[in-house]
């Protein structure tokens, strides 16, 4: 079980705790510990109970506990809180902004168990009159609902990654002469992924692969396989023979609406029976088109005129932008984000801390600002040529405005503008307040610019084209967060931000030396935009960074 894993039980708990209105010191120790353990460096596995008890926020009761999860992957009195409560009512707890307080009044006061049970009083106007609710509140719980049951049973990208490439692994082993790929929305490299699905092609049958021990067989259809592994993932399993395999591979990997304007461009040939993928485009006429731009038709005319774009490759990546230090929120020192952007082979990295109105997050005032600063150069002294920036992600403030006057502002050598408060806005002033921070000569890069956490949180509402077309005007580069639970700028607007001249930032929001290798899931979603090298701001080797950042301030 892994510290993250162990956090989560934690969390949960306190919940569960504070929803039976029990101990509020006991539920606050546990809420520590959940905040404490998911920052954890070293993995909680190896270390002994003195060892445990001796880290922040945790004492022998929670040592305890850890041990149980540790050695039993069970917590006694968290199972125990799991039997008194509805499944219905624990899985209201999953749902952002809706607290164990107003679960317990909709639970005891109203008698709601299921989700279902108390979207439905939304949608009867029937929480109004209860104690903690009202017309406001009630819509904003509806809004927050959907989006919990539209998003159930989907999947991040990155939490699959590892567990399709194992799997497909072992599918290869046991079946060595077969040929096999991922397909589907894994192999288009979907930030969202609904289903994982595998193709094999092998001249008999696959039945073996279904003997292992970590798989189920749930049902068959034809060359249809529906397997359990594990998990509660769907996985499915095609199978077609060596022949077939480029004509099924094509098909698997292609979304619907590409591949009924493919067939509409190649004039209905046939493609069936074809062994390659690649053998697939030249029959139809067409030059190879990337399995993640096959998600619409508009990459067809391009591919046909020439026109392609040569997607953009993590090796493509010169630079790390948006990293937090423990100046304000982040796992590790300065020296040690900067040595590790170093040890990656990034020529640069771009020190971005939270302002000092990021309270919360121990951001940054100016007395630490230029404690921070001055660090910075003796570190360029010693890390050189490796350089380090000096940036800020300053807050956008309600107004629009940057954290910060002018006197400092002026002395960074970037900044990233990003909204985190304030974020139950309508469209008009989200739209506005993000222009406004656009239209500030000190903003370098707009940072994640609806704010979304996927599956989590939808974005606030924006008007894309009108801040797209701000960033254009004012040379304001656009980021795409690399947190694979942000993706945020969403890649279907890249190709807009493109045509506008708009450059992309792949940054990875990085609060530890591990997070800086999550610009592998922004390279993937770039890709889904056409992004290429030469339109993406941290692609540019230090001293072309340089020049961009000197060119600027002018």
């Amino acid at each position: 079980m892994t510290n993250k894993e162990i956090a989560r039980k934690f969390n949960e708990l306190a919940g569960l705790m504070e929803l039976h209105e029990e101990n509020t010191f006991k539920i606050r120790s546990y809420q520590n510990a959940y905040i404490q353990l998911r920052k954890l460096d070293k993995p909680l596995l190896g270390l002994n109970d003195d060892e445990i008890t001796g880290i922040k926020g945790v004492g022998k009761a929670i040592t305890g506990k850890i041990r149980e999860l540790l050695d039993n992957g069970e917590m006694a009195t968290l199972n125990k809180y799991q039997e008194m409560t509805p499944e219905g009512v624990r899985e209201m707890l999953q749902i952002k902004g809706f607290g164990p307080k107003k679960i317990r009044v909709l639970w005891k006061n109203f008698g709601a168990e299921t989700i279902g049970e108390v979207l439905y009083a939304c949608n009867e106007n029937r929480l109004i009159e209860l104690k903690g609710f009202g017309k406001k509140t009630q819509e904003d719980l509806r809004q927050k609902l959907v989006y919990f049951l539209q998003s159930k049973n989907k999947f991040h990208f990155a939490s699959l990654e590892t567990f399709t490439a194992e799997l497909l692994n072992q599918f290869q082993q046991t079946l060595p002469d077969a040929k096999l790929s991922l397909t589907g929305e894994m192999r288009r490299l979907c930030p969202i992924v609904e289903e994982v699905e595998y193709l094999i092609a092998f001249d008999k049958k696959i039945d073996k692969l279904f003997d292992a021990e970590n798989i189920e067989l749930l049902s068959q259809e034809g060359t249809k396989y529906q397997i359990k592994v594990n998990e509660s993932i769907p996985v499915t399993v095609h199978h077609c023979k060596l022949s077939e395999f480029g004509s099924k591979l094509f098909q698997h990997s292609s979304n619907r609406v590409f591949l009924d304007a493919f067939l509409e461009k190649s004039k209905a040939k046939d493609f069936k029976g074809i062994e390659t993928e690649e053998a697939v485009f030249e029959k139809g006429g067409i030059p190879f088109i990337d399995p993640t731009l096959r998600e619409n038709a508009s990459y067809l005319d391009a591919a046909i005129n020439g026109t392609l774009p040569e997607l953009i490759e993590e090796t493509d990546i010169k630079g790390v932008l948006h990293t937090h230090t423990t100046y304000s929120d982040g796992l590790h020192t300065l020296e040690e984000m900067a040595t590790a952007a170093k040890d990656l082979g990034y020529e640069y990295i771009g020190i971005t801390d939270h302002s000092k109105a990021a309270f919360y997050a121990n951001g940054l005032k100016e007395d630490r600002l230029m404690q921070q600063m001055a660090e910075i150069d003796e570190l360029n002294k010693k890390l050189s040529p490796f350089k380090i920036f000096k940036g800020i992600e300053s807050d956008i403030l309600y107004d629009g405005s940057l954290d910060y006057e002018e006197a400092i502002l002026k002395q960074f050598d970037f900044i990233i503008a990003s909204v985190h408060s304030n974020l139950k806005m309508d469209e008009e002033k989200a739209t506005q307040r993000l222009i406004t921070a656009i239209e500030n000569p000190y903003t370098t890069i707009l940072g994640h610019p609806t704010g979304r956490l996927l599956l989590s949180r939808e974005g606030y509402p924006i008007n894309h084209k009108k801040v797209i077309d701000a960033c254009a005007a004012n040379g304001v580069v656009i980021e795409l967060n690399a947190n694979p639970y942000r993706l945020d700028l969403d890649w279907r607007w890249i190709p807009y931000a493109l045509e506008k001249g708009v450059a992309i930032s792949i940054n990875p929001d990085a609060h530890s030396k591990e997070g800086i290798k999550d610009i592998h899931f922004g390279v993937c979603a770039a890709k889904k935009g056409g992004l290429t090298a030469l339109q993406c701001l941290n692609a540019k080797g230090l001293t072309a960074f340089e020049d961009y950042l000197s060119r600027k301030v002018t």
